[in-house]
């Protein structure tokens, strides 16, 4: 079996803890590292998360703790702390980089100050950069390895109230769109897997934490929209059409382990058509129509919509859970 070192960057908790612990307890333990002796061969995927959140990814991980599993602590933001953890790992071999760790801000832009915008484009984008900047020699050398880049469907497509971290995901995005071509040549894959809404607990504090911001530097018109349109539909997409970070992390899994990885892979199929609109009209306009008639003309609509997504997706639960009581698969 090939042996393969993973590093994971953001896994305190959501997607970046459920992918970790889904590949350090893999049953067909599927993921090893090399190393020092060369017919030594010792279970191991390695991690990254700061000290002071190791301890709930030491309970998850459970028996896989020292044995399929290290923690190592790293700060995207920080180039000094990336080149100590990447020199920490034995001959710097890593086969996958999972880049995760993200943060997000929701609100109208005239709330938001620019150096909170800064701070969201450090850790999205440039803490990416900055990861690939160091791996990505040691790979070429190899000529082999696969960097994965967790994205959004707002890389692909802007959504309202969300300016400035839709803005990270595109330009993540386009950067891994121009890396990809010269990867290629040193037969590195480059993944971007796309999430479309997400239910974490830190995808709640943000929309806990808006509901009771101050929205006085903005106009009225605007604060009611926001509190009173969007955080009420959002909540309402979430638990319609919201994954859990277990179906994300089992999506990565299945790209990390294909042959020939895409480079880009949608998680949600029922955000397909909305992030095709772009493409279908290059002017734009069937796109921008479309979004701004779901948002303020055909808001009971789109909850009717909702309403009924979610009872098919419980009807559709209780009958895999079912299948699974009778032995099926």
């Amino acid at each position: 079996m090939v042996s393969k070192t993973v590093l994971i960057t953001g896994c305190s908790s959501g997607i970046g803890l459920a992918l970790a612990v889904k590949l350090a307890q893999d049953k067909q333990r599927r993921f090893k590292a090399s190393l020092m002796k060369k017919n030594f061969l010792k279970h191991e995927i390695l991690f990254t998360l700061g000290y002071k959140d190791k301890e709930k990814l030491e309970a998850a991980a459970g028996p896989a703790l020292h044995k399929t599993l290290e923690i190592k602590q790293l700060d995207v933001c920080d180039e000094k702390s990336i080149h100590n953890c990447i020199n920490s790992i034995p001959q710097r071999h890593i086969d996958i980089l999972i880049n995760n760790a993200g943060v997000g801000l929701i609100g109208p832009i005239e709330c938001q100050s620019i150096e909170e915008m800064k701070g969201i484009m450090e850790t999205n984008f440039f803490g990416v950069v900055r990861m690939i900047k160091e791996v990505l020699p040691d790979m070429k050398k190899r000529k082999s390895g696969h960097i994965v880049v967790i994205s959004s469907v707002m890389g692909l497509q802007g959504i309202v109230f969300n300016d400035i971290y839709t803005a990270s995901k595109f330009a993540i995005e386009g950067f891994c769109e121009s890396l990809v071509i010269q990867a290629l040549k040193f037969n590195i894959f480059v993944s971007l897997i796309e999430p479309g809404p997400v239910v974490t607990e830190f995808e709640m504090k943000v929309y806990e934490d808006a509901e009771k911001a101050d929205y006085s530097q903005t106009d009225p018109e605007t604060a009611e929209i926001f509190t009173n349109i969007y955080l009420k539909n959002s909540k309402a997409i979430f638990s319609s059409l919201g994954q859990t970070p277990e179906d994300i992390a089992e999506h990565t899994l299945k790209v990390i382990m294909t042959a020939k990885p895409p480079f880009r892979h949608q998680t949600n199929a029922i955000y397909t058509p909305m992030t095709a609109l772009k493409h279908a009209d290059p002017t734009g306009a069937l796109m921008t129509d479309s979004f701004y008639k779901m948002v303020f003309r055909y808001d009971t609509l789109l909850h009717i919509s909702l309403k009924a997504i979610r009872l098919i997706r419980w009807q559709a639960h209780k009958m895999r859970q079912g299948a699974r009581l009778l032995g099926f698969r």
